[in-house]
């Protein structure tokens, strides 16, 4: 395959990739506390053309390489849902989750109560405490998250508060090191190691949505189709010259 072949196609691998990120972006717009996700690409220069013959030394020819998908952080807007046992986050802390294949952590605060009386997620997966799994009683009310998560609760015809546990907060020194694991999950690979954190703090009766920006997501979809088309052009292009060169050359008398 020529040279501008192969260039043509590795920008289309790319966009085709960067194309799927976009894509879930704009699918997780109303998932709470998902992180919108970057392609990184870089040039990558081949030390000399392949088949074209150059006067003098062969040129380098510039390829380009999807690296990596970087995670976008930022925080995402809160709304008051005035549930009390949503929380959104002030900060850069995670909570903890307590899942069949381990700890994962997350933004979405928007929690329940299960029929055990632990404190989950929608999905159900146990919210941790700083002393483990988190659980009311029948008859708890009241149910109070100060900002540093200590969760109390006035229990039966108490008017004192009862504790029941304090929500996990856990910060990484290199966030970018999660890994993705479903819509708003992170699970942490070997190296990335979570640390308590207590500068960040929790609003009772809040979730923090999605940090996805649906105006700049669309208008990237659009220029990434437009970019995969255009090259899809280019290589038909080039693919007719080739033919009418090898046509030509046919009628060429021997």
């Amino acid at each position: 395959m020529e040279n501008v072949g192969l260039i043509g196609l590795s920008r289309q691998v790319t966009l085709e990739r960067q194309l799927d990120v976009v894509a879930n972006n704009i699918a997780n717009i109303n998932t709470n506390g998902f992180k919108a996700d970057k392609s990184m690409f870089e040039e990558y220069l081949r030390t000399g053309a392949h088949e074209d013959n150059f006067v003098g030394r062969d040129r380098r020819v510039s390829f380009v390489q999807d690296r990596a998908t970087l995670h976008d952080f930022a925080s995402g807007p809160t709304e008051q849902t005035k549930n009390p046992l949503d929380v959104a986050i002030d900060g850069n802390a995670f909570l903890v989750v307590q899942t069949p294949n381990g700890p994962r952590y997350t933004r979405d605060g928007s929690m329940q109560i299960n029929a055990q009386g632990q404190l989950v997620t929608k999905s159900g997966s146990p919210v941790l405490g700083t002393s483990g799994p988190i659980v009311f009683q029948p008859g708890d009310k009241n149910i109070n998250i100060a900002a540093d998560g200590n969760i109390t609760v006035l229990e039966g015809v108490n008017r004192v508060d009862s504790v029941r546990g304090k929500l996990s907060l856990v910060s990484f020194a290199q966030a970018q090191q999660l890994l993705k694991d479903g819509s708003n999950l992170y699970s942490a690979p070997a190296g990335a190691t979570p640390q308590p954190t207590t500068t960040s703090k929790v609003n009772q009766g809040f979730v923090e949505k999605s940090n996805v920006n649906s105006v700049m997501e669309m208008t990237r979809m659009i220029d990434v189709t437009r970019a995969y088309t255009q090259i899809s052009a280019m290589l038909l292009a080039q693919g007719d010259l080739r033919k009418s060169a090898i046509e030509k050359l046919a009628d060429v008398p021997a």
